[in-house]
């Protein structure tokens, strides 16, 4: 049905063409690639080149750097690039989030001068730093919480649902734990990634703990250490070489 909802919409873009005239892949907008099957390939290719591009020119100049400005160039120039806008990226094929996932272990292995040999989870530990799909899931989270409490557009707010409000599931167990309702969807490619259904499943993944959080800071925080959490174990660990103990040390000790 996914696949269907994505050639139903080319064929809508064709049909409204005039004789003759060229169909652009993609357009832009706010500095957001969406091509004509929303897979946002486009986006994610177009963020990748620029940030590769980028630690190139980072890159020529490392060594006349301090860690600290180091560290604020990649920020600036980089992770900003792949942190914008994440919320759309929801959803996307696991080989796109990979190819995002590579710019930050390129910049993880830039800052501590590593080999692409080494295991690259301790160093996006170190920097303090959530993969890709956990930073999704981190955008989902406190813009669900912020429509929780009312600091969201209505238009986002009312898309939420807890689970308790709802007359029908007030019977169910989930009804007592802060759980948003999920809506249902027939594209799995499409709706699935719609706000309401993606916000509403990471919401539900998250601890009671976490859920519960008084004001938006403790729920930032909460929420980081709950990610890193899930993502190391979910992660295998490996046992780092002797190199790259020293590298980290040296890095913490400037």
């Amino acid at each position: 049905m996914g696949n269907f909802c994505g050639r139903f919409s080319v064929f809508l873009l064709r049909s409204f063409a005039k004789p003759g005239e060229n169909i652009k892949q993609s357009v832009a907008a706010f500095g957001v690639y969406i091509d004509a099957d929303v897979t946002m390939r486009a986006h994610v290719t177009a963020i990748v080149r620029a940030c590769f591009a980028a630690l190139r020119q980072i890159r020529s100049v490392r060594r006349s750097l301090t860690c600290t400005t180091l560290l604020t160039l990649v920020h600036a120039l980089v992770v900003t690039k792949v942190d914008y806008c994440s919320l759309l990226l929801s959803g996307i094929s696991g080989q796109l989030l990979q190819r995002l996932q590579s710019v930050f272990n390129a910049v993880a292995r830039l800052v501590y001068s590593v080999r692409k040999s080494e295991h690259i989870t301790p160093l996006l530990r170190e920097l303090h730093w959530l993969k890709v799909p956990e930073i999704i899931q981190f955008r989902l989270c406190v813009l669900a919480y912020r429509g929780l409490n009312g600091t969201t557009p209505l238009y986002l707010a009312e898309t939420l649902h807890v689970t308790a409000d709802v007359g029908s599931r007030r019977r169910h167990r989930s009804a007592s734990t802060s759980t948003l309702v999920v809506p249902s969807t027939r594209c799995t490619t499409l709706g699935d990634r719609a706000f309401p259904l993606a916000a509403a499943r990471a919401w539900n993944a998250l601890p009671p703990s976490v859920r519960s959080a008084p004001w938006l800071l403790q729920f930032h925080r909460d929420l980081k250490t709950s990610l890193f959490q899930s993502s190391s174990s979910s992660s295998p660990t490996k046992r780092l070489s002797w190199r790259l103990v020293r590298k980290l040390q040296r890095h913490i000790t400037k």
